[in-house]
């Protein structure tokens, strides 16, 4: 029987040769076997540590989810002001380590694989629920609240977006480069919103 300081050793182990399959052979195709032999072990293993494949695939998700919020955490703890605490948001989700081709399949792989399973599909929402939730806190510092909610959504959308396009392009997309158009975009709308509108005549 695995001795019990292993487990997460062995845990984590598994989790990245889930994102390397996923990566390299399609979530279709990612299967205990291939995950086994990746991470250089036995498919009894993995049944050891995870009830089944969908139990290994929601902990991957999780800890994709965990890693943005490290992220997230650190990035925020050295930022003041509500602009600054925006764009380190934005900048957990961006980050270098998120833009892998690896991780960006994972994420878009498990996105697309929500619709037809139901914990999947939670895990999701509340990733989503929560950076939905951090971008409207630091906009309603800076905007009334139905524009702090606009502007957190369209935020939200074009981060997906970019990470879409991520996955779509062969050559990934560049960190600075992703950075510079969430945050230009971000800087447009809260200097649209920030400023006086004319009256109809």
């Amino acid at each position: 029987m695995p001795k019990l300081g292993l487990e997460p050793i062995r845990r984590r182990q598994l989790i990245e040769a889930t994102i390397a399959s996923i990566h390299e052979d399609g979530l279709a195709d990612t299967t205990v076997s291939r995950i086994s032999a990746r991470a250089g072990m036995s498919p009894g293993i993995v049944h050891h540590y995870f009830v089944n494949k969908d139990d290994l695939l929601e902990a991957t998700l999780r800890t994709l989810g965990a890693q943005v919020r490290e992220v997230t955490r650190l990035k925020l703890g050295e930022a003041s002001e509500p602009r600054e605490r925006l764009r380190a948001i934005i900048g957990s989700w961006l980050a270098p380590e998120q833009l892998t081709p690896a991780a960006v399949a994972a994420w878009l792989s498990f996105w697309a694989q929500g619709r037809k399973q139901p914990r999947l599909a939670r895990v999701q929402r509340a990733i989503i629920c929560r950076l939905d939730s951090s971008l409207r806190h630091e906009l309603k510092q800076l905007l009334p609240t139905i524009d702090a909610v606009r502007v957190a959504e369209g935020l939200s959308t074009l981060l997906e977006g970019l990470w879409l396009r991520a996955a779509l392009s062969p050559y990934g997309l560049e960190t600075e480069r992703a950075m510079l158009i969430a945050t230009d975009y971000l800087d447009l709308q809260l200097t649209r919103r920030r400023e006086p509108q004319p009256q109809p005549a």
